[in-house]
């Protein structure tokens, strides 16, 4: 009797499995460096399509993943070696934990034949070893070692769960350098799903039915914006209701943007290191505080101020149940993804014809109120600082069509610029840490289209300089603007407020810029007054990479209080 054989399957590298599932992701520009422990995969994307991007540190591949994926909305990947390579990526990969953005990192790992016998950079965890698996534990929505082939189809099926879900995280997978090279069935990705999660559900009526209630039975209505409207593409739904029902809108310092800021209605952010305008407004004006997608931080809160909606009425609506009632408590909570809530509440508030509140003239509410907190001595900036005012507002003007700005100095873009509904402004949120705002720009500037910036302290611009080369060499369009006072700016001012002057640890010498920008390779402007930015009338800013130095006084402070 003839035996018939079934057909032999047909076998691809673990390594080149990686790339596949990155291109299935939809990655297409990673960010990385390679080491010994990791070139089988580097070796498989040597074939891709996929663009790789040398950084020059492996935090700054993880902050551009980041940025990419911030901008895109896709998922960002970076890659790293073995050891070090993937330590240098905890801050990297912490910040987007904090952010919710979907980044993978694909660590190397020393060979499974050497664990526990002190293998060049192993972090098993075997033998006394690093354990990168604990390392990465708390910041991570899913980390795995792969140390055989047999269950990689259900790690990845986890992998893509995580960064393709409602609420994404990052994704660390390390994989030993000889199971990098073992073959796999070349059908190993054909059981996982590569399609995001439908982020929008059907509103429970009677949620939307004490919404309206309430709406109608305000007199002052005002509506804080959170990062969830940007998130849940929901500034359309947004916009109707405010300008439908004549309700202002301020924003959290994350979701500047979820309202155009030039627009009538538009109160600027709410926040700590805010001038003070939506503050004044909630306390003065409002009765009825509808809260979307905000989660009360440190900053919208005022320090968790207790007092600050007393005698106002809430709704609170999120995505994350953990969000609701966590700081202040609302009369009511909606567990609801704010595209589906707003779009819900638009069309009821259509069908019950509610009539508009009366008009709110914000403009002459701002200037009234600014016009006091001057006479009070009471304004966040001083004369010392109208040169950066008059910056923000010269990029206004200059980029109507609108830019891109990442963020590491967030005061100033905070109070100074009115992001439009062209504009796309990403604040260093997440957790804060100085050298973000160029790495993360780079990361976004594989795909952007708009002119790009990134805007940064001396001090931060000092732990992530050498991306600039990063940009060079892969032609990636870059403006810098570099705010420079030699000084840790909020320290000082901390030591100056509450240390009385005893000053340590913030001063330093600065290099002379421009000749720095020479040796990078690309151009530099300095500007010391409002006359200087006529310099930049002349500046290409959509090609090439420009260094744009703002100099600040030293001892020139923001009058805020971060009580700390």
């Amino acid at each position: 009797m003839m035996r018939i054989r079934s057909p032999t399957p047909m076998t691809i590298s673990v390594s080149e499995v990686l790339v596949k599932f990155l291109e299935k992701l939809g990655v297409r520009c990673v960010f990385g460096i390679p080491g010994s422990h990791i070139l089988p995969v580097y070796d498989a994307l040597h074939d891709s399509p996929i663009r790789s991007v040398l950084a020059k540190h492996e935090q700054a591949a993880g902050f551009m993943a980041g940025g990419h994926a911030r901008l895109t909305g896709g998922v960002g990947a970076c890659i790293t070696t073995a050891g070090p390579g993937a330590t240098n990526l905890v801050t990297a990969i912490a910040n987007a934990y904090a952010d919710h953005l979907p980044v993978i990192a694909i660590t190397g790992e020393a060979p499974t034949h050497i664990f526990g016998k002190g293998g060049l950079q192993e972090s098993s965890g075997e033998g006394g070893s690093i354990d990168q698996v604990a390392l990465f534990a708390g910041i991570t929505r899913y980390h795995k070692l792969v140390e055989r082939t047999d269950y990689l189809p259900n790690v990845l099926i986890q992998a893509a769960k995580h960064l393709l879900s409602k609420t994404p995280g990052p994704v660390v997978l390390s994989i030993p350098y000889n199971i990098q090279k073992e073959r796999v069935d070349a059908a190993i990705l054909d059981a996982i799903s590569f399609g995001r999660a439908n982020g929008e559900g059907v509103i429970a009526e009677p949620y939307i039915d004490k919404s309206v209630a309430m709406l109608r039975a305000a007199k002052r209505p005002l509506i804080v914006a959170g990062y969830g409207c940007i998130r849940a593409g929901a500034r359309e739904p947004l916009r109707r209701i405010s300008e439908r029902l004549n309700i202002p809108v301020t924003s959290s310092l994350k979701a500047k943007g979820a309202i155009d800021e030039r627009s009538a209605l538009a109160l600027g952010s709410l926040g700590v290191t805010s001038g003070g305008d939506a503050l004044r407004y909630l306390e003065q004006e409002a009765d009825l505080v509808l809260v979307l997608g905000a989660g009360f931080n440190e900053r919208t809160s005022y320090v968790w101020d207790k007092n600050l909606l007393a005698g106002k009425r809430l709704i609170q609506v999120d995505n994350s149940a953990q969000q609701l009632d966590k700081v202040f408590r609302a009369d009511l909570t909606v567990h609801a993804d704010l595209g589906a809530y707003l779009k819900a509440l638009d069309a009821a508030i259509q069908k019950e014809n509610l009539a508009a509140k009366a008009p709110v003239d914000i403009a002459a509410f701002i200037a009234a109120t600014q016009a006091q907190a001057a006479a009070k001595g009471e304004t966040i900036f001083n004369a010392q600082f109208d040169h950066v005012r008059a910056f923000y507002a010269w990029l206004e003007q200059r980029f109507p069509d609108g830019l891109v700005m990442f963020d590491d100095n967030i005061v100033f873009a905070q109070n100074f610029y009115r992001v439009s509904a062209k504009d796309r402004f990403c604040p260093n949120t997440g957790i804060s840490s100085l050298g973000y705002a160029i790495p993360a720009a780079i990361g976004a500037g594989c795909e952007v289209k708009q002119p790009l910036f990134a805007m940064i302290g001396d001090g931060g611009f000092h732990m992530c300089a050498m991306e600039i080369m990063t940009a060079v060499n892969y032609n990636i369009p870059l403006n810098v603007v570099l705010f420079n006072n030699s000084t840790m700016g909020l320290i000082r001012k901390n030591q100056h407020h509450l240390y009385q002057d005893r000053f340590i640890d913030c001063d330093f010498t600065n290099p002379d810029f421009a000749l720095l920008a020479k040796a990078f390779g690309i151009r530099h402007s300095r500007v010391e007054n409002e006359q200087d930015l006529a310099k930049l009338d002349a500046v290409d800013f959509h090609h090439g990479i420009n260094l744009i130095e703002l100099m600040i006084d030293r001892d020139a402070y923001p009058n805020y209080s971060s009580r700390r």
